[in-house]
């Protein structure tokens, strides 16, 4: 019997890569300049603040004066006054009764669906929700059923019909694909005809939606609801990085002491904390930025409809442009790149929906200038990539 030197065990990958290779679906990772020219349609710093003297000087003081990472823990040592004071801010921010705050956005939601669910717990979930609520219900152990995409008389049926006493409902406010947003109060009511909670991912609409920046949640008045949990990030709004959990104080306390991404995670380091803390004061002392940035995208979805390609009608920051393939999508993104205008691109499996798209993120601080230049570089690669319906 001949040993095997281990070279062909993972062979496998070099087959699945080379057909998503085949099928336009290979990603890259390319670093970002950290002075470059070029129009960033890209990102989710929807205020523009990532960059704002006020974060980043909150920041870097946080650092030198707290060291470069949270050391451990939350119930270790990875707590410190910053951490505090940012939950006590977010929560009376978004006017939710406590909050808890998590290295990431994946993390809390990771961390809350697993210690608010289990195997006694059904699950119904809208087809578009992130990646990170799908693991979360995935690792669950609860009984999940995928709803279509906001399709509440479905969602009611999966509730009526459930075998498990507990039921949450999992959605996201503003679907992060075409930034369409979910039906709240239709979802709240059926959580309540049903006796479930609501967990709701806000991260597309804090700093954008709700008086102030305050939130889908806030905004539908379901903020200091006894049933509803909502999730947020620190890294789009609010241009730092991170998550939280806000809600009932009990389900805070809950999870302080049965999340595992909270429990077993290194905190979030001391300078994104105060970066975050920073953007909300930004937030409070310039409540119009959020309409700022929603002025950006309808304007910016208007014209590039007016020059024939098929652009969402934005509900909040987020525009999506259907691509006729994963190729052209591809082949469109980089064009724009090669004129200074970075676009996503969205391809399976990132789009519930199979439909690849390049996908326009608005920001409170881009000119009508920048506007112009983004349009008129995405139609004419939008051309040359078969993306435009008419002529200009």
């Amino acid at each position: 019997m001949s040993v095997s030197t281990g070279e062909s065990v993972f062979d496998w990958i070099d087959t699945r890569a080379g057909a998503r290779a085949k099928a336009g679906l290979t990603r890259t990772v390319r670093p970002r300049a950290a002075h470059s020219t070029d129009l960033d349609l890209a990102s989710n710093d929807y205020l523009g603040l990532t960059r704002d003297k006020r974060v980043t000087g909150a920041a870097a003081a946080a650092a030198l004066r707290w060291g470069a990472g949270s050391t451990g823990s939350r119930l270790v040592t990875g707590s410190t006054e910053l951490h505090t004071e940012l939950e006590y801010e977010l929560a009376n921010f978004c006017g939710a009764q406590s909050a808890l705050v998590f290295s990431s956005g994946y993390a809390a939601n990771l961390g809350a669906l697993m210690a608010l669910s289990g195997p006694g717990t059904a699950i119904v979930a809208d087809q578009h929700i992130h990646a990170s609520l799908i693991d979360g219900t995935r690792l669950s152990k609860a009984d999940v059923v995928v709803a279509g995409h906001c399709e509440v008389p479905r969602i009611t049926h999966a509730l009526a019909t459930r075998g498990k006493r507990r039921a949450l409902v999992v959605t996201d406010s503003v679907f992060s694909v075409d930034g369409d947003l979910a039906p709240l109060a239709d979802l709240v009511a059926t959580c309540r005809e049903h006796e479930a909670a609501l967990v709701v991912d806000d991260a597309h609409g804090l700093g954008v939606l709700g008086d102030g920046g305050r939130g889908a949640v806030h905004a539908a008045g379901l903020a200091k609801a006894p049933d509803v949990v909502t999730t947020v990030t620190l890294s789009k709004s609010l241009g730092a990085q991170g998550g939280a959990v806000l809600g009932p104080s009990r389900v805070i306390r809950h999870l302080i002491d049965t999340a595992r991404t909270f429990i077993f995670d290194t905190g979030l380091a001391p300078a994104s904390a105060a970066a975050a803390l920073a953007a909300l004061k930004v937030l409070r002392e310039e409540p119009g930025l959020p309409e700022r940035a929603l002025t950006v995208a309808q304007d910016l979805a208007f014209r590039l409809r007016e020059n024939g390609l098929p652009a969402s009608t934005p509900s909040a920051a987020v525009v999506s442009v259907r691509a006729p393939s994963a190729e052209s999508a591809l082949e469109w993104s980089r064009a724009c790149r090669a004129q200074g205008v970075l676009v996503g691109c969205f391809r399976p499996p990132s789009v519930p929906d199979q439909v690849s798209r390049l996908r326009l993120t608005a920001r409170a601080d881009l000119t009508e200038a920048d506007v112009e230049r983004a349009v008129r570089v995405i139609t004419e690669t939008g051309a040359s990539a078969g993306a435009v319906s008419r002529p200009r």
